[in-house]
């Protein structure tokens, strides 16, 4: 029985066919364009927009994976938008080149950008249906979309548009695929193109795709792998085998098969096509794609602390974190993975990772005369987002932090001493207490107080470093200027602490005054007491300059960076300075060479680690013992260590000696002090972090030690028989614990600071 089909249905078809001859002459006129027509500003600008995206699409400059290492080339964090290995056509095997094109572009390796046969079939379909079942696209063709879409486009928006289903669009993309078969080989527009297509699970690329799903280099894809990389290109998001195992499979077999098909350039035999399909999905039960960022990679949780300042370091060097994720970089850093370890392991000993409302951080930073490279930025918390587990993302070694360092700030009133002609062996004044002429608490004199264990009693500059009076201090400042004293602070090293935060310790919002500039105008005769917040990091370097004779570099985190193609990339970095003369630093530098010799605040915890080395250091802590601190150094490696309350309600610290870990004790008070964690601490990772370094002299100072003060004669010897003993040993060591708190007042209550 014949179907008679009615006029008005013929009609209708007819109508639809003529329509798609207008659709076809279109799109054939609009390839032809530019070469038909000689003259005119539109096809001329036509010309060129299509000639410069075709310029584009065949240099693929795609985005790609920035990859931070220590120093050693070890990868310690990646960074990316889409995760992208670039992979060069020889690369690609043909077991992948055979997927793709079987059931992507059958036809992809006789037809010149736009496959004729296809576009007319979908064209028909799609006006006789009224829909858009069928593109037609050759790989070409998706490769032009996939870069606009992926590479191009900067927003959502002009991502949509670089898609949307238009006829428009489809001209734009013809015409751009039979420019890029003009000028690239078939070869390179399918490496291109599979270099820029998505594979779901934020992979883009069969380099990173193959690294995803299955752990390994594109080279080693088989002809299952392929097959299942080539079927999630369809629909990555459905297809996903993570999620969707059924249907990738059925998928992926149903590429095996179009593989095998006569009619597929490259062929694999029905046999391997049979063998294949008996094969599992074989994806990772983890996927190997890389976590994106500071957090999770490698040993994350320890150098977290350092790449979060190095994308900090970059950003103010110029290249932001936008670049970071498209541009292909490899930093190389200056973490050593000894030191950063050894530091770790430190400070989790002297506060164990979980303990609640200490934090203990500590940075390491080696001296030199043209750079002072970060070594290691560390502390007993973990980096990461899980605060359960005693973690934070918060950068708490580089950043200011709101607690104080205490008495480690009278090494800037000692350099402001010795840069006005004080020598290091000049005799200062420590009375008991000291009430000031110059600085007031409030309305009232300001009247300081000595740390219980600190004897008043005239003593040279040096000793006074080793024992840390409050009074002589303050006293000195006065004599010297406090706002040279706070301009010593920066010189040295705290250039961000004093010049970039408010007194609080946050950035500066338009037309706040800084810490430093707050100091001065208020005529805060406790700064040298250490009061105001303060970056480990920039202690630390403060450490740095003054073992670099008193050339002061930022401390950075950099060894190089390289593009994408291997050139070098000039970073606009702060220059290195003299800061102050060699001769001042020098007199520093043997000004605080005691600390840890008898007598000294760290001499305990220097004597329980073995201590054998020249060295300079300077201890400190803060009102209610809430913050404590340790700033020392080496000719080779400067250090700082800065223990505090990091919860909520910051409570004041206990330590308990021995390996019994710190704990809070109210709100009233504590007895950490910069000799016990902080010292045991930076003792307990320079230790290490030594081993197998020469033995290195401190610089001499400009003056000679004075001599020794002559013996007394011996007293009298107490009878065998009159009931008192042996006598004690005349110069005994004194308290190894010379505690050096910062107490701007309140002498009735010596070592509790006003803020």
């Amino acid at each position: 029985m014949r179907t008679v089909i009615g006029a008005d249905v013929r009609s209708g078809v007819l109508l639809k066919m003529f329509g798609l001859c207008v659709v076809a002459g279109v799109l054939v006129a609009s390839l032809l364009l530019p070469v038909a027509v000689g003259s005119g500003a539109a096809v001329n600008q036509t010309a060129t927009a299509m000639s410069d995206t075709s310029t584009s699409l065949a240099n693929k400059d795609m985005p790609q994976v920035s990859v931070v290492t220590d120093n050693a080339g070890a990868p310690i964090a990646y960074f990316f938008d889409d995760y992208r290995v670039e992979t060069k056509p020889e690369q690609i095997p043909d077991t992948m080149k055979s997927a793709i094109t079987a059931v992507e572009d059958k036809r992809f390796w006789d037809h010149q950008g736009v496959d004729w046969q296809g576009t007319m079939r979908a064209l028909a379909t799609n006006v006789s249906t009224g829909g858009t079942a069928q593109g037609a696209s050759t790989i070409t063709q998706q490769y032009v979309k996939n870069y606009l879409v992926h590479v191009v486009a900067r927003s959502e928006v002009e991502a949509h548009q670089a898609k949307e289903t238009t006829i428009a669009r489809k001209l734009r993309e013809a015409r751009i695929a039979v420019e890029l078969e003009r000028t690239m080989s078939k070869e390179d527009i399918l490496a291109a193109y599979l270099n820029v297509v998505p594979f779901g699970n934020q992979t883009f690329g069969v380099g990173a795709a193959a690294q995803t799903y299955f752990g390994i280099p594109p080279e080693q894809l088989t002809i299952a792998q392929s097959a299942l990389l080539a079927a999630i290109v369809n629909k990555p998001g459905s297809l996903n085998p993570s999620t969707n195992p059924e249907e990738a499979l059925q998928r992926r077999n149903l590429v095996i098969d179009l593989m095998a098909d006569q009619g597929n350039n490259i062929r694999i035999t029905e046999r391997d096509a049979e063998i294949a399909k008996q094969e599992p999905l074989g994806v990772l039960p983890e996927l190997g794609r890389p976590p994106n960022g500071c957090v999770g990679v490698g040993d994350g949780t320890t150098d977290g602390f350092f790449c979060s300042y190095v994308t900090d370091y970059l950003e103010r060097s110029g290249i932001d974190m936008e670049q970071l994720k498209s541009g292909g970089y490899t930093i190389r850093t200056t973490m050593d993975r000894k030191a950063t370890d050894s530091a770790k392991a430190a400070a989790e000993a002297g506060v164990p990772t979980q303990t609640e409302g200490i934090a203990n951080a500590m940075a390491v930073v080696e001296p030199g005369q043209d750079k002072h490279k970060v070594r290691a930025l560390v502390a007993n918390r973990d980096y990461g987002n899980e605060a359960s587990k005693g973690q934070t993302a918060y950068d708490i070694v580089s950043r200011v932090q709101p607690f104080g360092a205490g008495s480690i700030y009278k090494v800037f009133t000692a350099a402001a001493a010795i840069a006005q002609g004080v020598g290091i062996y000049d005799t200062i004044s420590v009375p008991e207490t000291y009430t000031s002429n110059v600085y007031k608490n409030g309305t009232a004199p300001y009247t300081v107080g000595n740390a219980d264990g600190v004897d008043p009693g005239p003593r040279t500059l040096q000793d006074a470093l080793a024992t840390s009076p409050n009074t002589g201090f303050v006293a000195l400042q006065e004599r010297v200027g406090l706002n040279n004293v706070v301009d010593m602070a920066s010189k040295l090293g705290l250039r961000f602490g004093m010049n970039g935060v408010n007194t609080s310790g946050q950035p500066l919002e338009e037309g706040e005054k800084s810490q430093a500039q707050t100091v001065n105008d208020t005529n805060r005769g406790a700064f040298t007491l250490g009061y105001t917040p303060t970056s480990v990091l920039e202690l630390s370097n403060v450490g740095a300059t003054i073992m670099s004779s008193g050339m002061y570099c930022p401390p950075s985190p950099i060894e190089e960076v390289r593009d994408r193609n291997g050139n070098l990339v000039p970073l606009n970095e702060e220059p290195c300075e003299q800061v102050v003369p060699p001769n001042v630093a020098n007199d520093l530098a043997v000004g605080m060479s005691k600390d840890d010799l008898p007598g000294g605040t760290s001499h305990q915890a220097a004597q329980d680690a073995g201590w054998t080395r020249p060295m300079i250091g300077k201890t400190g802590t803060t009102q209610e013992h809430r913050s404590a601190g340790f700033l020392a150094a080496t000719p080779q490696m400067a250090g700082a260590v800065l223990t505090y309350a990091d919860g909520d309600s910051p409570e004041g610290i206990c330590d308990a000696g021995g390996d019994a870990p710190p704990y809070l004790c109210g709100k009233s008070g504590g007895n950490i002090f910069g000799g016990k964690v902080p010292a045991r601490t930076w003792y307990d990772a320079m230790t290490k972090i030594h081993e197998g370094l020469p033995v290195a002299e401190l610089p001499e100072g400009s003056a000679a030690p004075p001599p020794p003060p002559a013996p007394e004669p011996p007293a009298e010897q107490p009878s065998p028989d009159n009931g008192q003993g042996a006598p004690s040993e005349p110069g005994g060591p004194p308290n190894p614990e010379r505690p050096d708190q910062a107490n701007p007042g309140r002498p009735q209550n010596a070592g509790r600071p006003d803020r």
